[in-house]
């Protein structure tokens, strides 16, 4: 390809990727604001400035092991191309314009994953998915909202028993205080693994147009440029899926809220360090159930959880299916 016809494109190709990446911030700002939003410990307003801080200061914390799983761990690197990218892409933009404008809390990250297979395999087959990459994250999509779940579980039963003998109105006012370091943990992961997923797609296509050399490397202008664009997007919220996560499946105290922010943070740190792109929707609403359910099992609106859950079941078919597509019609057009 003549390098004068690839920049025009190339830069294209990178502003639709960091226009996800603004949508993936927007789209997912609920789920670092909605538990401190809900327990009214921070205005809406002040809760976006917070978390678009952590959000973006995550690179500082965290290596770029998602993002290398991305660029190389879910579809063969030799088989993409700006066509590859631009369907992938699309496939999960239109899914996550689509949700969030339902009100639903699915998973960016499985959105971008979903893009990638269907992209790949209408491009080169079945050939194209490097299986161990994709197993392990599919593997995630069940481990990580029932990993949640339990964690925030665990630390209500143990912050109930270690506050046993002091006033609602003591531990309301202590776990207020707490919220902020909870919440600031959970923008902090969810800066440190969703940014990544972003890096990892602009870097492949770096990589596939022999821009990076011979080694798939993350270059650091794409590093802040990704973590800026998901902050940015944190700061327009997305408050219709902030109502959902915060209210819809279970109403929220201080405590609780610090718990499931506590147990998604722990969730999330571990996954980022291991190179896993986990869904940060999937982790704390499994840890929003989890501390609703340790008050009673009736204080979880099943129906609204069961309905997120078949969301997430279809985002990764619905959205290869969009992006499969949108490769065949652009190889079509082109």
């Amino acid at each position: 390809m003549d390098a004068t016809l690839a920049f025009p494109l190339l830069f294209s190709l990178i502003a639709v990727a960091l226009f996800f990446d603004f949508l993936n911030g927007l789209h997912d700002a609920a789920n670092s604001i909605a538990t401190i939003v809900s327990t009214r410990v921070l205005r809406p307003q002040y809760a976006v400035l917070w978390a678009a801080f952590f959000n973006f200061i995550a690179f500082l914390f965290f290596g770029l092991h998602v993002a290398e799983t991305l660029g190389k761990g879910i579809i063969d690197a030799d088989t993409v191309t700006p066509a590859v990218i631009f369907a992938a892409l699309t496939g999960a933009i239109v899914w996550n314009i689509v949700t969030w404008l339902a009100g639903i809390p699915s998973s960016s990250s499985h959105a971008l994953i979903g893009g990638l297979v269907g992209a790949g395999v209408a491009k080169a087959g079945g050939g194209a998915i490097v299986w161990s990459g994709l197993l392990k994250t599919t593997f995630a999509i069940v481990l990580s909202p029932t990993v949640g779940f339990l964690l925030a579980l665990f630390l209500v039963l143990v912050v109930s028993w270690l506050f046993v003998r002091q006033t609602p109105f003591a531990v309301d006012n202590s776990f207020r205080f707490l919220q902020f370091i909870s919440a600031s943990l959970y923008s902090l992961g969810h800066g440190g693994n969703d940014a990544q997923k972003t890096m990892g797609i602009i870097a492949v296509l770096l990589y596939s147009q022999g821009m990076l050399g011979d080694t798939f490397y993350v270059p650091l202008w794409v590093v802040l440029t990704c973590q800026s664009a998901l902050a940015l997007g944190t700061l327009f919220g997305g408050w219709r899926i902030v109502h959902t996560m915060g209210s819809k499946i279970t109403r929220l105290n201080p405590m609780q809220g610090f718990c499931a922010e506590t147990g998604g943070a722990i969730t999330l740190f571990a996954a980022t360090w291991l190179g896993i792109p986990v869904s940060t929707t999937h982790t704390i609403t499994g840890a929003i159930i989890g501390v609703g359910a340790a008050r009673r099992v009736s204080a979880v609106r099943w129906g609204v959880a069961s309905s997120i859950v078949w969301a997430w079941v279809i985002t990764l078919p619905a959205t290869a299916a969009i992006a499969a597509a949108t490769f065949y019609l652009t190889e079509l057009v082109g």
